[in-house]
């Protein structure tokens, strides 16, 4: 199936927005189920999307890829004005804010990242020099050896 996006079209299947976003069919759907994207139905209860979605499933995708989660990403669409398509502005005073977060899961990945070798092969993580799951084996010293945290 090549399904395009005439210039002209005011409306999308899921087949074409699928295809033009590159976000498969399923995942369109999940977003609409979490409230990111909306469509009307047809008489025969077929999804169409308004053109602008495909803009606003650019934006979603972008936002996953710096590692927003979902949750945060549906709260920015919804602080746009009538529920309107992000633009450029939208996304760099979005993104803007959302540095700190960025930056503190950056440190927090970099700690993880410095703190695994010690922590490789131990297989109960309730060891005392465990920094990830049970530092300062906190776990060990409640419940006793063993992988109580997974």
């Amino acid at each position: 199936m090549n399904a395009h996006l005439s210039p002209r079209a005011r409306e999308a299947t899921i087949g074409e927005l699928s295809e033009r976003s590159g976000v498969p069919h399923s995942a369109l759907r999940f977003y609409e189920r979490q409230g990111l994207i909306s469509s009307r139905r047809t008489s025969g209860n077929q999804r169409r999307y308004s053109r602008d979605t495909l803009r606003r499933v650019a934006f979603i995708r972008a936002s996953q890829r710096v590692g927003m989660p979902l949750a945060e990403i549906r709260e920015a669409l919804a602080l746009l004005p009538d529920e309107r398509t992000p633009n450029r502005a939208d996304w760099a005073r979005l993104s803007e804010g959302w540095r700190d977060t960025l930056n503190d899961r950056i440190r927090h990945l970099e700690r993880l990242r410095d703190n695994l070798t010690d922590c490789i092969g131990c297989g109960c993580l309730s060891i005392d020099v465990c920094g990830l799951a049970n530092a300062a084996d906190r776990m060990g010293e409640r419940y006793g050896p063993g992988a109580r945290g997974l």
